[in-house]
């Protein structure tokens, strides 16, 4: 969902106002003046916010241990001059830090307190993490370290290392040594210990004690941090490692490999990486060491090595046991060049409809339609169309259209890197009487893979001699009075495609199988699905809209938003309310450009009209119900298609994206407190509201005792602007 700047920020921050009183301490335990507290703690601590959503204005970094007072500013004193709330929190989830205290203050410049507000806690030894509870802005946090006694703690840890194994008569340790670092502080106690390897080694964390086994002399340098942020001066010990004494005379075995992009030659394209792996069945491999050229430098070899530069290159490589034995050098040899030119240029294209026509344009009998792509590029790597908004299929020859009707082609192109051709139309009419009529289909069904009930069959979801795809002959969505009857309807609708050749005889075994486990039929499985919205006028005209956009009934019986004004509104059912049901329709993302349209299902919301906290009845859906969302694109906003907006977040990669133009299959069933989302008939999100949402302070129309949701509400379609065009279809609900 996305908003303008301000009104997404002041949303936002409501919403989790709303979520975070929940964590109050206690009521009373805000609200009073600073005076009263004063004598409670000799310790006071502030907080300062005001119109920013990135940092507090102000904020302590370090506090002691006790009794303190904390004071949390939010108000026109501090610069809130837009009426925004904001929250302190201190987090009680992650283990690094106290939890303790759970402290949640809610302050805005409106509120009966004018944004200044007090708090009585107990602060403890450690680190305190605080944050604003605004969904999306989580750098709104920092770090509070509270030390023990009544000053603040400047010593550093005492650090300690000890070395164990057994040695030789030089002092070597034989075949390893183990170090272990420790380290005391009698302050804020000790936060935790590095050590590096080396005299210029990057600092690791210490968790365990080093074992050190290359053969060799060695420096581990260490030290420690204290919680109050003390550091401990650098210190070090040296020692060495021998071989265990063996009779292992032979050298390591040595290989490498080259890998990376070639060109016709087997040249490499840009860079080329060297991997070296060396083994040794005697005493071991100790160190493996490369050089780059005939007269480069020996060099510890750690990980590949990458060679950018252009020309000939040779990498040579050796290996020692721990016993000294060092194999003979070998060398690797390989050619790097310059990568052609990236193309980012997408394929051109044109198309052409051709055929006979009459006198008002119209074709007679059918119209063939041909698209041509080139690509001077990469290549030429696919051309795809749509008819009628179907889903894109491969183009390998002119697709001949013939049903009546006016009709609409899709196309589109991608070259071999993966540069896609924004799509482009041609639309034509079939004229009446010449054509091949429209067909009754039992149902709208135009999934890519055949569905019965929620079982994919994966078959594909093929045309018949009757112009009804496969799904839309076996009438799933149909009240059968027998699970026997449907099973009999499915089996002879298999046999007439069998023999017509649409399926063979292992898809019909699956189709059935399907139908079998799909329990329709069965006591409480028929589906039973009720139109809301099939494309009619009568139908679209139930609809009511509301706030800022539009929606638009089209020809082909779909109905797509944001095509004559913008701003933020919704269209909804508001004939009757709903309690637990599946949703099902479909949703075509049809916005300008590469971007892509931001809507949502919104689902439970109490009457937008007259309602007493909303002066605008568009939010009453955000504020009170739940929004489904719609959004494939890779960027900005966080939660994408399947979330629950604002609750249960889905990423772009778990909600199946398919490319723009493409019908999607939605259906959002909720039960009790219990939300299920599928997307072209898989299962993306699950998400429960059981305890959920309480609206605090205490509301005249809360939906329950427990504080929950609403437990029933209407159905509605979120509108964006003007560049988040959407389209939706077959709109039905089966109550469960």
């Amino acid at each position: 969902m996305r908003l303008g700047r301000r009104t997404a920020s002041f949303w936002t921050a409501l919403v989790a106002a709303v979520v975070s009183v929940l964590a109050l301490t206690s009521a009373a335990a805000y609200g009073r003046a600073d005076d009263d507290r004063a004598a409670a703690a000799a310790q006071v601590l502030t907080w300062t916010a005001g119109d920013s959503i990135e940092r507090y204005l102000s904020f302590p970094t370090t506090a002691v241990a006790g009794a303190t007072t904390i004071v949390f500013e939010n108000s026109r004193a501090t610069g809130n001059t837009t009426g925004m709330p904001h929250t302190l929190t201190f987090d009680l989830s992650d283990p690094e830090y106290n939890h303790d205290v759970p402290l949640n203050i809610l302050a805005n410049p409106n509120d009966d307190m004018g944004g200044r507000h007090t708090a009585e806690v107990t602060l403890t030894p450690g680190r305190y993490l605080f944050k604003c509870t605004i969904p999306g802005h989580g750098a709104m946090q920092g770090v509070l370290t509270v030390t023990e006694g009544s000053g603040e703690d400047t010593t550093a840890p005492e650090t300690t290392v000890r070395l164990d194994g057994d040695k030789n008569a030089d002092g070597a340790y034989i075949g390893q040594a183990t170090v272990t670092v420790g380290a005391t502080d009698a302050g804020s106690g000790v936060d935790r210990i590095e050590y590096a390897v080396g005299a210029d080694g990057p600092w690791q964390a210490y968790t365990t004690p080093v074992v050190v086994d290359q053969v060799g002399t060695h420096r581990i340098r260490y030290r420690a941090m204290d919680k109050a942020g003390n550091t401990a001066s650098e210190k070090s010990v040296d020692f060495a490692v021998a071989a265990p004494p063996t009779d292992d005379t032979t050298a390591p075995e040595t290989s490498a490999t080259v890998s990376g992009e070639k060109d016709g030659q087997g040249r490499y394209l840009g860079m080329a990486t060297v991997t070296v792996t060396a083994s040794d069945t005697g005493s071991g491999v100790n160190t493996i060491e490369y050089a780059i050229g005939a007269d480069g430098a020996w060099q510890p070899y750690t990980s590949p090595v990458m060679v950018h530069e252009t020309g000939s290159h040779k990498v040579r490589f050796k290996a020692t046991d721990k016993a000294g034995n060092t194999a003979a050098e070998k060398s690797a040899d390989f050619t790097v060049v310059e990568p052609p030119a990236e193309d980012t240029t997408p394929p051109e294209m044109t198309a052409g409809v051709s055929g006979e026509k009459n006198s008002d344009g119209a074709y007679i009998t059918s119209a063939k339609v041909t698209v041509v792509a080139a690509d001077t590029g990469s290549g030429l790597d696919k051309v795809e169309y749509s008819l009628d908004g179907g889903p894109y299929l491969a183009y390998t020859t002119p697709v001949i259209v013939d049903r009546v009707g006016h009709h609409t082609v899709l196309y589109r192109a991608t070259d071999k890197a993966g540069n896609t051709a924004a799509a482009q139309s041609v639309s034509f009419t079939i004229a009446e009487g010449g054509g091949v009529p429209a067909p009754n289909c039992p149902e709208f069904d135009e999934r890519l893979t055949v569905v019965v009930g929620t079982v994919d069959t994966g078959v594909p979801n093929r045309m018949t001699r009757s112009r009804c795809t496969v799904n839309e002959l076996i009438e799933d969505e149909k009240d059968w009075s027998s699970h026997a009857l449907f099973l009999k309807h499915v089996d002879t609708v298999l046999d007439r495609l069998l023999a017509d050749g649409v399926i063979d005889q292992r898809e019909h075994k699956k189709i059935y199988r399907a139908a079998k486990q799909s329990g329709l039929g069965k006591p409480g499985q028929n589906t039973g699905y009720r139109d809301l919205f099939d494309g009619t006028p009568g139908s679209f005209a139930k609809w009511q809209h509301v706030g800022g956009g539009s929606f638009g009934l089209n020809a082909d019986g779909s109905m797509t938003s944001g095509t004559t004004k913008g701003g933020l509104g919704m269209l909804w059912f508001p004939q009757r309310q709903y309690g637990d049901f599946s949703l099902k329709l479909q949703w075509r993302d049809d916005a300008p450009g590469t971007g892509n349209a931001n809507s949502g299902v919104f689902v439970r919301f109490p009457y937008v009209h007259d309602n007493p906290e909303e002066s605008r009845p568009e939010w009453v859906a955000i504020k009170y119900g739940h929004e489904v969302q719609v959004l494939d694109r890779p960027d900005g906003d966080m939660y994408k298609t399947g979330s629950v907006y604002g609750f249960d977040r889905v990423g772009l990669g778990g909600a199946g994206v398919t490319p723009k133009g493409t019908w999607n299959d939605y259906e959002i069933r909720v039960e009790g407190q219990h939300y299920s989302v599928f997307r072209n008939g898989v299962l993306i999100n699950e998400f429960d509201n059981a305890g959920g949402q309480v609206f605090t302070p205490p509301r005249a129309d809360d939906p329950g005792t427990d504080g929950r949701r609403y437990a029933t509400g209407y159905i509605g379609l979120q509108v964006h602007g003007t560049t988040d065009v959407i389209s939706y279809r077959n709109i039905r609900i089966k109550e469960l």
